[in-house]
């Protein structure tokens, strides 16, 4: 239920970053309102302005290098837009609540949960003692953090990304704000984490009665949890109103690409190829050690028994949520890792080789991981990055090298002009794209895509989705596709694998384990992925 009044009025807002000829517009004339228990969604694809409108708002961009050129932001009719720091501190928190995309980031790593909740409540309201520790239990239980008498001194590190994540909530909702400002706050979680944090927003706010600005750039999680929606591009508004009517008779082109941006179905494919890789029983085991001389008392199972057969020309979908064993297990069959028992490439028993014997078949395996930023090394332009695989197997002359760069670009839909340029220069997509032109260009017969699109928007993971597709039936490759977003799974995906702990709970072909799934574990994956997609 919504009062008809805002308690929230942003108008004409600017944002600009630099003076004079430099200064570079991030938002221009932004304006909405959001009411006592509504959920407004600003939803748009990276470099929109969302995240920036929604800093504004408490005064947390950095300034002076940031200004506001125009604008209002009025908070139950008092303006906020460059108010004295001391009026905004009462604010932030007090009031205006804010949930950050990365909890891991946005947590101190030297500080206890119960330090981190009760901070917020001593210096904002001055509890201390007993209840101040009584209150951080009623938050963390709010919040459904389980075990919750035990967890007070554990860090950050020691959580989950869900558990990291609930804990933000709960210090954002310490204080009973009007408002919860949600950046991002499901972006890098499992599908069924998502959807419980998700319920868990929805029920909060209905029990407290507060308001919720909510930013994404998933538009089915829009449909799910908002009111009303504010679509941005370039720092503008496009397109707002109820999110029924925008969903249903889209007005803007841009918010109708937005919501056809979903990976497409896979269509027709040529028939398997050979055998490229292959597992029997892989294994891999990290002992736990105690004690002074460091005696193994057991092991962690990160991968379990696990046996599997990708063909050329074929994607195995592996999935499951955070520490199921996914990345262990294309780590392992890279032997990037050790691990125990068959792993075949080609026919040719490859995991009793030793790594210089094993060296020369690298060049036939690659592996694109989740974050491209954290992968290519910003001392290096894109082209040196490229080519460093090509100088490290020796294939070809500097010139052919150079070619072979330019050919690689190409592929990825990027300029060859480009090369001298650094990975800080590119967007998150295109430096993806990179990532995968670095494995493409020593032509690799296997290809392990860790996560290759969780962090990107929904238009671009599509693109990259396509561009696999593209590549794939160019090039005969198998995939190893590892995700915990279901969609683009289903889309790539011509067998997948379910795990859990580090065994596989079910798998098969990729259409009879989303339609009909037989495990409870696997029911429970497809119902959140489902909820997710069709809700509205």
């Amino acid at each position: 239920m919504t009062d008809t009044q805002p308690i929230l009025a942003v108008s004409d807002l600017g944002v600009a970053f630099g003076r004079g000829e430099n200064a570079v517009a991030a938002v221009k004339g932004v304006s909405f309102t959001l009411a006592k228990g509504e959920t407004l969604a600003l939803v748009g694809e990276s470099g929109s302005g969302k995240t920036v409108t929604a800093l504004s708002i408490l005064g947390l961009l950095p300034y002076p290098t940031a200004h506001h050129p125009s604008g209002s932001i009025l908070y139950r009719g008092e303006e906020l837009l460059n108010a004295p720091e001391e009026k905004l501190r009462k604010v932030r928190g007090n009031r205006i609540g804010m949930v950050f995309q990365e909890p891991m980031t946005s947590l101190n790593p030297l500080h206890n949960i119960e330090k981190q909740v009760g901070e917020v409540l001593e210096i904002h309201a001055g509890i201390t003692g007993e209840a101040k520790r009584a209150r951080v239990l009623e938050m963390l239980r709010l919040v459904g953090l389980p075990n919750v008498e035990q967890r007070l001194g554990a860090l950050p590190h020691e959580l989950s990304g869900g558990q990291r994540q609930r804990v933000m909530i709960a210090m954002a909702l310490a204080l009973n704000p009007d408002i919860l400002i949600a950046d991002e706050p499901t972006t890098a979680l499992d599908v069924t984490i998502q959807a419980q944090i998700l319920e868990l927003l929805r029920d909060l706010k209905e029990r407290l009665g507060m308001a919720l600005l909510f930013i994404t750039h998933d538009l089915s999680i829009v449909r799910q949890i908002a009111d009303r929606v504010c679509v941005m591009k370039d720092g503008t508004i496009v397109e707002q109103g109820q999110v029924g009517e925008i969903f249903k008779a889209p007005q803007h082109d841009y918010t109708k690409r937005l919501l056809a941006a979903q990976p497409k179905p896979k269509g027709e494919r040529a028939p398997a190829g050979e055998e490229i890789i292959a597992t029997e029983n892989l294994k891999v085991w990290f002992p736990i050690k105690r004690g002074v001389i460091r005696k193994t008392i057991g092991y962690i199972k990160a991968v379990d028994g696990v046996s599997l057969t990708v063909a050329a020309g074929r994607t195995i979908g592996v999935v499951g949520e955070s520490g199921s064993g996914k990345t262990t297990l294309g780590l392992g069959i890279l032997r990037l890792i050790s691990s125990e028992g068959a792993i075949r490439f080609q026919g040719e028993r490859i995991d009793g080789l030793t790594p210089k014997a094993l060296r020369p078949q690298r060049r036939h395996m690659q592996v694109v991981f989740q974050d491209p930023f954290g992968s290519l090394s910003p001392r290096l332009s894109i082209g040196q990055i490229i080519a460093e695989g090509l100088t490290v197997h020796e294939i070809g002359t500097e010139k052919e090298q150079s070619d072979r760069v330019a050919e690689a670009l190409q592929e990825v839909g990027l300029n060859p002009s480009m090369r001298d340029r650094y990975p800080h220069e590119f967007s998150g997509g295109q430096r993806q794209r990179i990532a995968i032109a670095r494995a493409m260009v020593l032509r690799p017969k296997f290809l392990v895509l860790d996560e290759p699109t969780s962090a990107l928007d929904v238009s671009v993971q599509a693109q990259i989705v396509d561009l696999l597709r593209d590549l794939q039936a160019k090039y005969r490759l198998a995939y190893l596709f590892i995700s915990h977003d279901l969609r683009v799974v289903q889309a790539l995906a011509d067998n997948i694998i379910v795990m859990k702990d580090g065994t596989v709970r079910e798998s098969g072909p990729a259409a009879e384990v989303f339609n009909s799934p037989k495990d409870p574990y696997t029911q429970a994956l497809m119902a959140a992925a489902l909820h997710l997609k069709t809700t509205s």
